[in-house]
């Protein structure tokens, strides 16, 4: 049972579409860009603070670890009582905690902070997909989620470089302080201009949502403490606990209509086929963005200040790639885009891992293009058939998957990579961009599996490629 949003049923009218599009893709510029200046920071914090680098790492970890954990809670949350006050909420609370941040005392201090910050961003991102669902036309939608792709690439690519010259300048506080113009910003845009939506009239599963938070966040430690070689009794307990939980919450789930984790979304294959697509290809990405740093560094003998060069074709071929993909998905089968790009991105990695003993740029350069371009055509038509492929009253729930589906590829390529390096060494570098090689080309043959269903969804006949109306 839900309450119907009292919006037009395909998007808002103009010019509100495009004020309300310009919010969302403000909030989500907030959001990467402080991942990006944060990393940046790591080494300067740790210093002012006194504290070594693996304790520092904390102000990132533990700001993921919140955002994972909290996504599904907030999306299912964002059925209820609105996707819009949620992502307002959301913005809100991360920009007061970045404030927080800025005034910090102490490295203890800061990281309990950046968990607070992490809840914030995972209001914003758990129902970003589903609020721009509910803005632009069907027919746009995947131009619309290709621009989402774009913005997410150039604020990645422009982060670190914003970062660098805002610490040349000024002490590290500043790269916090600054969000809040940015966010007031959005708060006051997204006020008067975000879409109302449908709203679910079942209460808020709270148990549902600690068990949720257990089962994932106890995924990404355990990868974790097995990626950083902790003692096995302290890994085992934590897998044991997990699957206490994860059992736990999919026994509950299973009783209820509208469950906080999508078993009835999950249990469409163009849904499940997607998220599996999206974490086989995260877990290709950040494979290789793990270990390109230490391939071309410790392998290849480039200096740390031409690392940072040598990784921007890709964020740059994202860029570019990713509005036309987008474009093409409102129009043809994502099932074969995605298929298409990842295998690009396969071939991309495997040419990487067979690079020259002396690679010149160029050489590179073309490698590292190729993957962009390949990630570039997946991301868009893969996240518009994934939040399509969920009736328009569970865009929530499709998008905290969606993003539970990406922080959990990355978070086992993360692991995947400091297991390799562990036990190869140096050579556990090339290892991880073979390893992503596979896993893009798993993800291309998952995607084109979804082909045929898809086809029936559409009516459309087998023999081409189709008009995707979802």
């Amino acid at each position: 049972m839900s309450q119907t949003a009292t919006e037009s049923p395909d998007g808002l009218d103009t010019p509100r579409r495009y004020w309300a599009w310009a919010t969302i893709l403000l909030g989500v510029t907030l959001a990467v860009l402080d991942s990006s200046m944060a990393n940046i920071a790591l080494p300067t914090i740790a210093t002012y603070f006194d504290a070594s680098p693996a304790v520092s790492i904390w102000i990132v970890n533990g700001y993921q670890l919140a955002i994972v954990m909290s996504l599904l809670p907030l999306a299912s949350l964002g059925e209820i009582v609105g996707y819009r006050r949620v992502y307002l909420a959301g913005v809100s609370l991360f920009t007061v905690a970045a404030v927080g941040c800025a005034f910090a005392g102490s490295l203890g201090e800061l990281t309990a902070i950046r968990i607070v910050q992490g809840l914030g961003a995972a209001g914003l991102m758990g129902v970003n997909a589903a609020l721009l669902r509910y803005t632009v036309p069907k027919a746009r939608f995947g131009t619309a989620i290709g621009v989402n792709a774009m913005v997410v690439a150039s604020s990645a690519t422009v982060g670190p470089t914003i970062g660098g010259l805002i610490l040349s300048v000024v002490d590290w506080p500043w790269l916090f302080a600054i969000h809040l113009p940015l966010g007031a910003i959005v708060v006051a845009m997204g006020w008067f201009t975000l879409p109302d939506s449908d709203r679910a009239s079942r209460r808020f599963d709270v148990v549902s949502a600690g068990l949720s938070a257990a089962s994932i966040g106890l995924v990404v430690t355990t990868l974790d403490s097995i990626g950083h070689g902790l003692a096995w009794p302290l890994v085992v307990a934590q897998a044991v606990a997990c699957v206490i939980a994860s059992t736990l919450l999919v026994r509950r789930e299973l009783r209820v209509p509208e469950p906080l984790l999508p078993l009835d979304l999950l249990a469409k294959p163009v849904f499940s086929l997607s998220i599996a697509t999206s974490t086989a290809s995260f877990v290709a990405q950040v494979l290789a963005f793990v270990s390109l740093p230490f391939t071309f560094q410790r392998i290849h003998d480039f200096p740390p200040l031409e690392v940072g060069l040598l990784m921007m074709p890709w964020p740059l071929a994202i860029a570019v790639v990713a509005p036309f993909a987008g474009r093409l998905s409102d129009r043809w089968s994502p099932a074969i885009i995605v298929s298409a790009g990842m295998t690009l991105m396969a071939t991309g990695l495997a040419a990487l891992a067979l690079l020259p003993d002396d690679p010149g740029r160029f050489d590179i350069a073309w490698r590292m293009v190729l993957c962009g371009a390949g990630f570039g055509l997946f991301q868009a038509p893969n996240n518009r058939t994934l939040i399509t492929a969920a009736p328009r009253a569970r865009s929530g729930a499709a998008s905290g998957m969606l993003g539970t589906a990406r922080l959990t590829g990355q978070a086992v390529g993360a692991a995947l990579v400091a297991l390799l390096l562990g036990r190869l060494g140096i050579q556990g570098a090339t290892w991880a961009l073979v390893l992503g090689a596979g896993f893009a080309a798993t993800s291309a043959v998952v995607s084109i599996l979804r082909l045929k269903h898809l086809e029936r969804a559409d009516g459309a006949a087998p023999a081409a490629p189709s008009p995707s109306r979802d």
